[in-house]
């Protein structure tokens, strides 16, 4: 391992220095009042990456700045009345764009931070957007706090999420909703925060709609998947009804093969959705805890953030974490049946495998008669050649002028010939059977010591 010395002679770990700048890599914003923010969440496929990055790089060239070498986690510039924060996430790319320049005798949500960006540059960027939205900031500490009416003016008259954060610091206006531009709207008066506390709870606020976006992406996925698995919880509970039939007679290997066909959906539905849900859970854990974060006081007659996050958002949570459960209870519960079906396969094919023995078995005492009788016609046919080959003999010396009853001798011969080939081939059998019994025992030390 590659280490340093620092001053006092210390071995430092090569990483050290990365480790220590991981915590700095996201700094907090120090944004004033008033301001107005735009925010978009850029989600990227692998190709257009570099892209992206490229793009972004173009910025700088636009405002005559000298670009950076190589993409970073976060980048923050200032282009004059022009500020842009570019944060790389793990599935999305996000864009902060703040023009500290406003006009007082607009609306809030008349102009916005994305005006100030070159011409087309935003047309241009690569990647699809899954949150875009505005944030007006307006400084209400030497104003009378606004009426309901004036907010709701900006907000198109639709129904307002509203709420005094940072312990009535604040108040911060939504509606959670698409506007006519295609964008999200929120509206914070600053009543008493700093710049830096503004921008912290404006960093909370911005994480809470971009997270709470990316959590709901598992939720289209689960109900494309939740009434598939009703179909499917119905044919495994068919299939385990038939398995539990005794009296029904079974294709064990058709309905093998429908259980391996239910297990390949089943893992190719995990592969598709475990990602997803996993980051659901992580999302929606995120969003909570930058809900407490904002520590909200109630503005009486409104939902606050959290109360209205956690009676929309959480339900849809648990609908993908649900899904996600059944999927995992499936699959299990198609090994078990599966399982099951094999021991069924293996009982029948070990009973046929008996059967198969009992009928080797009959065929080899069937052989072993008939070999019994082939033996003695052989002992027959090996004694009548052998009688034959004797008898030229001794009819060869019997011509030399040996005097001797042949005829006597011929038969005396039959009956000694006939017992030497029985006893030799007796003896040869023997031998074979020895063999055989040794060649057996053999086996059954070799495999008792394994």
């Amino acid at each position: 391992m590659n280490t340093e010395s620092n001053a006092y002679g210390l071995s430092i770990h090569p990483m050290r220095e990365e480790l220590y700048a991981e915590l700095h890599s996201r700094p907090f914003q120090v944004l004033s009042s008033p301001a107005r923010i735009s925010y978009l969440a850029v989600m990227l496929s692998p190709d257009h990456k570099q892209k992206e990055f490229e793009h972004f790089c173009c910025l700088y060239e636009n405002f005559q700045q000298q670009p950076p070498s190589q993409e970073g986690v976060c980048y923050e510039v200032d282009f004059g009345s022009l500020r842009v924060r570019r944060e790389k996430h793990l599935e999305f790319t996000s864009y902060m764009f703040i023009n500290t320049k406003t006009n007082e005798q607009v609306s809030p949500f008349d102009s916005n931070a994305l005006s100030a960006l070159p011409q087309g540059w935003l047309a241009a960027l690569p990647g699809t957007i899954i949150a875009a939205f505005h944030i007006a900031i307006e400084d209400a500490r030497t104003q009378p706090e606004p009426d309901l009416l004036s907010v709701k003016s900006g907000f198109e008259s639709m129904r307002l999420v509203g709420s005094r954060p940072q312990n009535g610091d604040a108040q911060v206006w939504t509606t959670f909703q698409l506007h006519s531009d295609g964008c999200g709207r929120f509206l914070i008066y600053n009543k008493n925060m700093s710049d830096s506390q503004l921008g912290r709870m404006v960093q909370r606020v911005v994480e809470i709609e971009t997270y709470r976006l990316m959590a709901l992406l598992g939720l289209p996925i689960a109900r494309k998947y939740n009434s598939q698995l009703a179909k499917m919880d119905e044919q495994l509970a068919t299939t385990t009804a038939r398995l539990a039939d005794s009296t029904e007679q079974l294709d064990e290997q058709a309905l093998l093969a429908e259980l391996i066909d239910m297990a390949a959906w089943v893992e190719a539905a995990r592969a598709q959705t475990t990602f997803r849900f996993s980051a659901t859970n992580a999302y929606h854990d995120l969003v909570l805890k930058r809900l407490t974060e904002l520590k909200e006081d109630e503005v009486s007659g409104h939902l606050t953030i959290t109360e209205f996050m956690t009676r929309r958002l959480t339900p849809a949570v648990r609908t993908c974490k649900a899904t996600g459960d059944h999927l995992e209870n499936l699959s299990r519960r198609i090994d078990r049946v599966s399982d099951m079906m094999r021991t069924r396969v293996e009982m029948s094919i070990q009973s046929q495998n008996q059967h198969l023995l009992a009928s080797m078995d009959r065929r080899s005492k069937i052989q072993l008669a008939m070999q019994h009788t082939v033996e003695g016609l052989s002992v027959a046919a090996i004694s009548y050649y052998s009688v034959g080959l004797l008898k030229f003999i001794i009819e060869a010396v019997y011509d030399k002028g040996v005097h001797f009853d042949k005829s006597l001798v011929i038969g005396l011969s039959v009956p000694l010939v006939v017992g030497g080939v029985w006893f030799t081939t007796r003896k040869i059998h023997k031998r074979f059977l020895l063999l055989a019994k040794a060649r057996e025992e053999q086996e059954k030390r070799s495999e008792s010591k394994k």
